[in-house]
């Protein structure tokens, strides 16, 4: 079934009534949805003249997944279970076939997630349904990879990083990290943030859809006003403060959190960035 075929297939299945539809031929269609975001043939948002847009067939499908699946106990190590849809077990990787390192400790990848050739999943990450991580991306411990998020080739997330996840609604953008983007340790993407391709977001970093980034070099300020926040490509990232506003804040010197682009990329950054290449 083509990708256009499938997507007209799980909009029909959506919209009908749970009760009149067939239970069969909707676990069929969210199984051959599931097996084309594994394979990396189709994704939940997709790169679109020079921005992302959401894939609502995807998310929808997702959804369905959701809505036929029943609880199940799964086995884990020893005598420790778990339970989940069982629609959404953990995905069995092709780690030989890509050259997939997933290092012993707790990790997990769910079932229609993509992982690309020669990424490093470091104890204890999780990557959720729908999200794609590209070829060479590092996912570090304690990182996690939301639902539908999309991340780029030669990415590293490092550890605690919290990369947002979204399936309703199913027309929302989702997180974007592009090409070579480093995360810091402890930092949050959120909100259908787009994080530039070679940018840095330094450690302690906390990003939402209503975060206002003030650059320094260009003396500018990046909103989400007119759509998704971008933080511009080999932006350097760091926390930093602003005074708060109204004579009471000002007679208690309060302060509010800001994020600050404090340079953009030079020889510099990228010889402080690239010692992780010696562990991949």
């Amino acid at each position: 079934m083509t990708s256009t075929d499938l997507f007209e297939t799980i909009d029909r299945l959506y919209k009908s009534d749970p009760e009149s539809s067939s239970e069969e031929e909707t676990r069929e269609v969210v199984a051959m949805l599931l097996e084309q975001l594994e394979a990396g043939e189709v994704r939940s948002a997709r790169p679109v003249d020079g921005g992302w847009e959401a894939v609502p067939s995807v998310k929808r499908g997702i959804l369905l997944g959701f809505r036929v699946g029943e609880l199940q106990a799964f086995k884990a190590a020893g005598p420790l279970t778990y339970s989940d849809k069982d629609t959404f077990p953990p995905q069995n990787l092709p780690v030989h076939q890509r050259n997939i390192r997933v290092v012993p400790g707790g990790s997990a990848v769910r079932r229609g997630a993509y992982v690309g050739n020669n990424v490093t999943v470091m104890p204890p990450a999780y990557v959720n349904v729908g999200a794609y991580v590209g070829d060479g991306t590092m996912v570090d411990s304690h990182a996690l990879v939301g639902s539908c998020a999309q991340i780029g080739e030669g990415v590293h997330l490092s550890a605690g990083a919290q990369i947002g996840g979204v399936l309703e609604p199913v027309g929302q953008q989702p997180v974007v990290i592009e090409d070579g983007a480093l995360i810091g340790g402890n930092t949050g993407v959120y909100e259908g943030v787009r994080v530039g391709a070679g940018a840095v977001l330094a450690a302690g970093c906390v990003v939402t859809g209503s975060t206002p980034i003030f650059d320094l070099v260009n003396e500018t300020k990046h909103t989400a006003d007119d759509g998704p926040l971008e933080i511009p490509p080999s932006a350097v990232v760091v926390p930093g403060t602003r005074p708060a506003s109204g004579e009471w804040a000002d007679e208690h010197g309060l302060q509010m959190n800001a994020l600050i682009i404090a340079k953009y990329r030079d020889e510099q950054t990228d010889t402080q960035t690239a010692l992780e290449e010696a562990l991949r």
